[in-house]
């Protein structure tokens, strides 16, 4: 009689059993928005690119490259919830964009186009923004939400903003070890997920692996490649400023973009509004050439429609003005050198970079 009241209770038990597990497995879940954003390990570095992540001061992890994923996307960054930091650094145009000029909230214009971040993990000086008013990617990540221009809130009312969304805390958890949600965090996430944009593996970068392996032979696109590098280096001196893996030297010069020679006067005083060195009016920051054929128009204004364009700007010497770049002078290059320049610009295009925005976020 005992055996069989234990077994009657043993089978009352299951219905309640089979009810907990199921509650169990609703709430162990993963939200939409895991699905859409999950943990990964970290890129990579791809051909190309000869620095590792180790190499930095304080490595991303996959916490926080997840986290300043969703940030880097999120528009409630703003303050009026319409523009997130893709909106300007856009994926598929390596991470700036096709308009002159980048637009913020209620359709403002800014002064100047949204640079690539690509491969700015590592650079030779921290300069960041064309005028270089940054000194650090973290710096630069929450530089335009307080720009009235661009995102157009303050960073207090951002933080205020993501507390409210509850979710977020236990990611910033994941991410540093307790819930807190702070600028610090915020930029370092942001700057994080930055990080692994990478570009490499061109065919430039397949050219320069592979020209001195046994049994090579030389394509087509290779002899092209090679000759355009040797003008690149040679009678062109783009090296001078357009050097290192990056194609960048992360300094910056005067090209007489901007100059209005009735005026006698520059739209735009670039790296002097932070240096206020006189030989620093009218300087930008040299800008990387990887996948630049992703982002027309060029410059810090984009006011020059076509690589063919750029390359005949300093074919030229530039603009004159009275803080000219001594290494710009004019190259006499012919017709046909100008177009394999910019050939050798576009084997430059790599692959590694690519995403796009998730389609839920924490809620």
């Amino acid at each position: 009689m005992k055996r069989q009241l234990f077994v009657l209770a043993i089978v009352a038990c299951l219905p309640l059993c089979t009810s907990a597990n199921a509650d169990e497995k609703e709430t162990t879940t993963p939200p939409a928005w895991e699905k859409e954003n999950p943990l990964k390990p970290l890129p990579k570095p791809p051909l190309g690119i000869d620095s590792t992540f180790e190499s930095l001061p304080k490595p991303p992890t996959p916490e926080t490259v997840r986290l300043g994923r969703w940030l880097y996307y999120d528009t409630r960054l703003s303050a009026d919830g319409t523009v997130s930091c893709a909106t300007c650094h856009v994926p598929e145009h390596a991470f700036s964009e096709r308009t002159p000029v980048s637009t913020g909230i209620h359709g403002q214009k800014g002064a100047r186009k949204a640079p690539s971040f690509l491969n700015q993990a590592w650079t030779i000086y921290p300069h960041f923004f064309w005028d270089g008013r940054a000194g650090s990617l973290e710096e630069q990540a929450l530089g335009p939400v307080a720009n009235p221009i661009e995102m157009g809130n303050t960073v207090e009312k951002m933080i205020d903003s993501l507390n409210e969304i509850k979710p977020y805390a236990a990611y910033f958890k994941e991410a540093f070890g307790t819930p807190e949600i702070n600028k610090e965090r915020v930029a370092k996430a942001i700057a994080d997920y930055e990080r692994t944009r990478m570009s490499g593996n061109s065919a430039f970068d397949k050219w320069q692996e592979n020209r001195f392996e046994d049994g090579y032979k030389e394509s087509e696109q290779d002899a092209i490649i090679k000759k355009g590098f040797e003008l690149f280096n040679g009678k062109a001196e783009c090296n001078q400023c357009h050097l290192g893996q990056n194609f960048t030297d992360s300094l910056f010069h005067n090209l007489g973009i901007g100059w209005n020679e009735a005026e006698k006067k520059l739209a735009d005083i670039g790296r002097y509004e932070v240096s206020k060195k006189e030989e620093d009016k009218g300087a930008f920051k040299t800008p990387s050439l990887r996948d630049v054929t992703k982002h027309p128009p060029y410059m810090h204004d984009g006011s020059i429609k076509t690589l063919k364009e750029v390359v005949e700007h300093y074919n030229k010497g530039g603009n004159a003005n009275p803080h000219l770049s001594t290494k710009i002078k004019k190259l006499n290059l012919t017709d046909e050198e100008v177009d394999l320049l910019v050939k050798f610009m576009e084997a430059l295009d790599g692959e590694g970079y690519m995403d796009t925005a998730p389609k839920a976020f924490p809620k």
